[in-house]
């Protein structure tokens, strides 16, 4: 259990102070966004605040990646609307512990290496499109109850103090780095409104945050298989968009902190949390990149602000709900337009003339999928697919076979680049079989022989030379290729068989 509880070690380096204001600042800019992807999923605030105690808290204790922030989220909220709106919150709650135990068993199983597969690419569009995601969703507080954008002196105030908050964001760590900017920001925001009695939205203005403990609760559904039939697919989605958003913000992290977080670790944490988040009436959640981003860019670095961000949200709802209620919304939309600001691959943009034109197609494309369609988790799949198949491309187009006739007559193809589905029709198309004389080497010396598809072609070139009374031999086939070649032997009739006098020839120059 030692490597849970690191933040109580006396040997680690932790900033309290850091951590306690860091974690204070992030428990603020959680509300209101717990509140937004509540409503958005069509369930009362509670709901999104309990998961956001939840989420945090186990994830904070148990999770991979310290100073990482998880609550509730809008990818988790698109996906549960659907099932809110139909079936109620009793099939949310009882998605929500399933979409755990999916993550929890992907943990355990170790699928968290298989983020190593998403390009850079793949995650500039990632990021890029979260960061327009991010700031959209701010324009909202420029527009009156119904649905109006603002005008006259409500806009002047309001941008004022939006860019107020902005300026001490990213103006104080100039100065000082003793104390969070963001949160400086926020009190003196709220300062200035409370001292001149400015009338602008506050936190209560979009909804209420007063309750008290997330009440224990075993969700009332049927016990029978049509009631799992029914929130499996929920779960498999929820439990996949969660485990993609939080390892890949994960990653983006760990190349700011230039540590290594443990993404098998942090699966295991989110599926736990979205249990507890389940069983306490939570609407579930993952890895939050814009509160993660607030938290690493104020200085905190270990568990610590992520619990203090969870116990004070508690308190926020229990005993604070009159005094965060009057917090302005302005000072929270300027805060998170500065996350979106620092979110977004600024870089990405400079070497757009330097990078491959495929790699741009993906970023491009992961990016608009992002922005339209608001599925963190689908954009990066189809970023993955696309930069998968374009890999393959240019790789089927990489094989070459070089040709020759030694002293005795044989033919060589030495094949250049490896052999799998993508490649075959070229592979097939570099033999001469009716011209070539009655022994042919094909070398693999510099390729490999790695699929089903790719046996299935040497099966074949070999059938039309034995046609034509024509002997082949494969040379320098790797341990592996001869691994493959001897178990695809029990699924089809592999035709070729190594000549064992050329396993260890070596070509004279």
């Amino acid at each position: 259990m030692k490597q849970y509880f690191k933040l109580f070690d006396l040997s680690q380096k932790v900033d309290y102070k850091t951590e306690v204001l860091s974690g204070v600042t992030v428990a603020m800019a959680l509300i209101p966004e717990a509140v937004a992807f509540a409503f958005v999923a069509g369930l009362s605030p509670l709901t999104g605040l309990y998961a956001a105690f939840v989420m945090g808290l186990v994830t904070a204790i148990l999770g991979g990646r310290p100073g990482m922030i998880s609550g509730a989220t809008g990818a988790i909220a698109v996906v549960i609307v659907a099932l809110a709106q139909k079936y109620g919150i009793e099939y949310v709650l009882a998605a929500v512990i399933l979409s755990g135990l999916i993550q929890v068993a992907a943990g355990f199983l170790k699928l968290g290496k298989f983020m190593r597969l998403v390009p850079h690419p793949v995650i500039f569009g990632f990021v890029n499109g979260l960061a327009v995601i991010i700031f959209t969703s701010q324009l909202a507080q420029f527009k009156d109850a119904s649905g109006n954008w603002l005008t006259g002196e409500p806009l002047y105030i309001l941008l004022a103090l939006v860019f107020g908050t902005m300026l001490i964001v990213w103006g104080l760590p100039k100065i000082t780095k003793v104390v969070p900017s963001s949160l400086v920001a926020i009190l003196t925001v709220f300062g200035v409104v409370v001292y001149f009695g400015i009338d602008t939205r506050t936190v209560g203005d979009v909804a209420s945050i007063k309750g008290g403990f997330p009440p224990f609760h075993i969700p009332n559904i049927p016990l029978k298989w049509e009631t799992l039939m029914i929130i499996l697919p929920y779960s498999a989605i929820m439990a996949a968009v969660g485990l993609i958003e939080s390892l890949l913000t994960l990653n983006i992290i760990d190349e700011i902190t230039e540590t290594r977080g443990r993404g098998n670790k942090e699966a295991v944490a989110q599926g736990t949390a979205n249990i507890l988040s389940g069983l306490f009436s939570g609407m579930g959640g993952c890895a939050m990149l814009g509160q993660s981003l607030i938290n690493i860019s104020n200085g905190a670095r270990a568990r610590l602000s992520g619990i203090v961000a969870a116990i004070m949200l508690l308190v926020f709802i229990m005993f604070g709900s009159s005094y965060i209620e009057l917090v302005p919304m302005a000072a929270l939309t300027g805060l998170m337009i500065m996350v979106a600001i620092g979110t977004f691959e600024w870089a990405s943009l400079k070497t757009l003339n330097k990078m491959p034109k495929s790699d741009i197609l993906v970023m491009v494309l992961v990016t608009l999928v992002t922005i339209i369609l608001h599925n963190l988790a689908l954009a990066v799949i189809v970023g993955v697919i696309i930069a998968a198949l374009v890999f393959a491309w240019d790789n089927a187009k990489r094989i070459r076979a070089r040709k020759s006739i030694d002293d005795e007559g044989v033919k060589h193809y030495e094949i250049y680049g490896p052999l799998f589905f993508g490649s075959v029709a070229a592979f097939n198309d570099k033999f001469d079989v009716m011209n070539d004389p009655e022994e042919v080497i094909i070398d693999f010396q510099e390729s490999r022989v790695v699929d089903m598809s790719a046996i299935e072609a040497l099966n074949k070139i070999t059938e039309r030379y034995m046609k034509v009374g024509k002997k082949v031999h494969l040379k320098h086939l790797s341990p592996d290729c001869r691994r493959l070649l001897k178990n695809a032997d029990k699924i089809i009739d592999v035709n070729v068989i190594e000549d064992p006098s050329y396993k260890l020839v070596v070509d004279k120059v």
